[in-house]
């Protein structure tokens, strides 16, 4: 009897070690709100407000600061924090969804552009929504979210959280500084990730291949440091063997939304025709009466 016992717990010691080690690590909360430091209480208490955070104690909140930024993608330590973020863990097999709820204080940085970043980062399976209650460039939101998985233990690799701030960096200057539309940016980051996923280039020579097939696809016009830091930053992502075909569908939904603002866009542009069309009109007309 004794060596039966013995026999039966050595059998659910062995299955208690295997499960252990089988299971991978989760986040212990689901929701998660990460404060930019630099805030002050009542802008702590905005930001509750348009995070629509009615129940303190159904969310984990911690503080961003510039310390985070340098010990996660060895950025300045005096940065101020100002942007703020929710995270929302959900199911695998959910996806990755990025809302910016203060779109006017977020003057540099589109939803595509972080959800493309995130998943480079490794980031999956959550909603996320970020919010400044004064105007930033965005940039910060990212140490944020690869905070808020730090301390609830889901570990993200460093390598891959400093090239998606490096890929951030490229899609906003290459908004800012060459005339490319938010939308058209996010939507050749996206194209690039999923031809990459398809043909797994082999050598530096195929990325650049790549984009600049995807450069012509979509028409954008960049000059040739530009299109080297594209082919940098996507060579990079293969050395590190990052897989974008595990989230091909991912990437097909952030193309897919921003070609429908384009076209929105397109659209919009003939109604501020119309519009314009329409004051001329009356212009035309007063200037009749007086001639």
């Amino acid at each position: 009897m004794k060596y039966q016992l013995k026999i039966a717990f050595l059998f659910l010691l062995v299955v208690g070690l295997i499960t252990g080690m089988s299971t991978p690590v989760q986040a212990t909360s689901a929701n998660i709100i990460v404060y930019g430091e630099q805030l002050t209480e009542d802008q702590r208490a905005e930001v509750r407000d348009i995070l629509e955070i009615t129940d303190s104690d159904a969310v984990e909140e911690y503080d961003v600061t510039g310390q985070d930024y340098a010990d996660f993608i060895n950025g300045n330590p005096d940065s101020n924090m100002y942007s703020s973020a929710k995270i929302t863990l959900e199911e695998s097999g959910a996806g990755l969804t990025v809302n910016i709820v203060t779109p006017d204080n977020i003057t540099e940085v589109a939803n595509e552009m972080y959800a493309n970043a995130l998943l480079t980062a490794g980031v999956e399976n959550a909603t996320v929504d970020v919010a400044s209650p004064v105007a930033v460039t965005g940039h910060s939101a990212l140490t944020g979210i690869y905070k808020a998985y730090d301390v609830e233990g889901e570990e993200l690799d460093k390598e891959r959280m400093e090239l998606a701030n490096e890929e951030l960096n490229v899609a906003t200057d290459l908004a800012e500084e060459d005339g490319v539309s938010q939308e058209k940016v996010s939507e050749l980051l996206s194209e690039i990730k999923q031809m990459i996923a398809d043909q797994d280039p082999a050598t530096r020579e195929d990325v650049q291949q790549i984009v600049e097939e995807q450069l012509e696809n979509l028409e954008i016009s960049l000059d040739e440091a530009d299109r080297q830091r594209l082919v940098d930053l996507f060579d990079q992502m293969q050395d590190l063997n990052i897989n974008f075909d595990q989230v091909r569908n991912q990437l097909e939904d952030i193309a897919s939304t921003v070609r429908d603002q384009i076209d929105q866009l397109n659209l919009d542009e003939g109604f501020w025709d119309q519009v314009r069309d329409f004051f001329q009109s009356i212009g035309n007309f007063f200037r009749g009466l007086f001639n």
